[in-house]
């Protein structure tokens, strides 16, 4: 392709890519080793996890929830249980709110650690992206002294959670704060004021305050350009009403922000400090109390099959915000429908903007910078099994299927 005098070639990334850590395919038209446009294609992943969930009941979905990602599996099985939740009117007892906040806090601090290693790990700071791996086995530790595993926890359920915080893990999560309070910021300072890490995400994939707000970033995306958004701190749930969440921006700490990758690690990395502090608190103030709204499957089966209605739930998960609705059909005992949406799914829109006039070799850092997770945003999956049909789909006829779909199963 050319424009003007200079002549630009198109060139993919993805969807296997040393530089990734998610399968996404990405065309670059570039100008020399300057990105001139940029076009995003996911739909390498998609399993038909919302279909699954409509030969299940809700108990039995809490397995498919907590497999959508492996990094956030807690985060959405706690939306889906509050959308379930909200459905049936089901109230969770205090204790158990606090248990669910508390691996909640211990998942950001995995996920965020995880990110900012493989972030180094991208523009080549192997050094420092090993240094991140070493920290986060603490964490790790702890989730399973907690719940019994490493990934997929296996700990919420219906009106609660399945397992209590013992003194014995209530003494692990204090070690590892106090852990990651002497050594955290090692890795916080090897990063941070190493002049050719600096140079490598300082003004690399910028995304304005602005544009963040017109093409609705979530999470630390939108943080990392100065948006004061967090659903802990403005919708608070579970525990969080207690806890007094601040959401952190760049220009509290550094006067300035850039809207940059640099800015998108080091919202991350705060967190990570700011995890520690919430973890303190819900493990000296958990109040005692049941863990469970009824201990008794079959009566939290009878009591799912007998609502009625739509729920809803969303929290703020490492990634941003996470939504899942789920419709329950008295008399049925499985999920009617079930409907999640991912962070990633808003923040990737922003993608062709990080991208312009960006070097081709930040491509791949530009990508991890929001922290992707394919698996949680791809939901759609077009088929029609008559023989020899095929059918192009513009955007409005898409549109308007979708509408038609909502329509149906809402019943209207």
């Amino acid at each position: 392709m050319s424009a003007g005098s200079h002549k630009t070639y198109r060139i993919p990334i993805g969807p296997v890519h040393v530089g990734l850590k998610e399968p996404v395919t990405t065309w670059l038209d570039v100008d020399g080793e300057r990105i001139v446009k940029a076009t995003v294609r996911p739909g390498s992943i998609h399993r038909g996890i919302e279909w699954m969930a409509r030969e299940r009941n809700p108990i039995q979905v809490i397995y498919l929830a907590e497999r959508i990602c492996g990094i956030c599996s807690f985060t959405h099985i706690v939306a889906f249980l509050r959308a379930v939740e909200d459905a049936a009117k089901i109230e969770v007892p205090i204790r158990a709110q606090y248990i669910r906040s508390l691996v909640l806090e211990l998942e950001r601090v995995h996920s965020h650690i995880l990110w900012a290693g493989v972030a180094c790990y991208t523009f080549g700071y192997d050094s420092a992206f090993n240094l991140g791996m070493l920290l986060r086995e603490k964490v790790m530790d702890v989730l399973e002294a907690l719940t019994g595993n490493r990934v997929n926890y296996g700990v919420g359920t219906v009106g609660g959670v399945r397992r209590d915080l013992t003194p014995r893990a209530a003494k692990a999560v204090r070690e590892m704060i106090e852990f990651y309070r002497r050594e955290f910021q090692t890795f916080l300072d090897v990063v941070t004021e190493d002049p050719i890490a600096k140079a490598r995400m300082r003004n690399v994939g910028v995304l304005s305050q602005e544009d963040a707000v017109k093409y609705c970033a979530l999470g630390p995306t939108a943080r990392g350009s100065g948006l004061r958004v967090d659903l802990r701190h403005s919708s608070p749930y579970e525990a969080y009403g207690d806890l007094g969440v601040t959401p952190l921006v760049p220009q509290d700490y550094n006067g300035e922000v850039f809207g940059d990758v640099y800015d998108r690690f080091f919202v991350r990395v705060m967190e990570v400090i700011q995890s520690l502090e919430l973890l303190e608190k819900i493990v000296d103030g958990i109040p005692e109390g049941p863990i469970t709204w009824e201990p008794k499957l079959p009566k939290v089966l009878s009591a799912l099959k007998a609502a009625d209605g739509i729920g809803w739930g969303i929290i703020e998960g490492p990634r941003g915000d996470d939504t899942h609705v789920v419709k329950l059909t008295k008399g049925e005992e499985n999920v009617t429908w079930w409907k999640v949406r991912a962070p990633t799914y808003a923040n990737a829109v922003s993608w062709p903007l990080m991208f312009k006039d960006q070097e081709i070799a930040d491509a791949p850092l530009i990508i991890n910078s929001i922290d992707p997770c394919i698996s949680c945003m791809e939901r759609i999956l077009v088929s029609d099994a008559r023989a020899g049909r095929s059918e192009i789909l513009t955007r409005a006829r898409l549109v308007e299927r979708c509408r038609e779909k909502t329509r149906r199963l809402m019943g209207a």
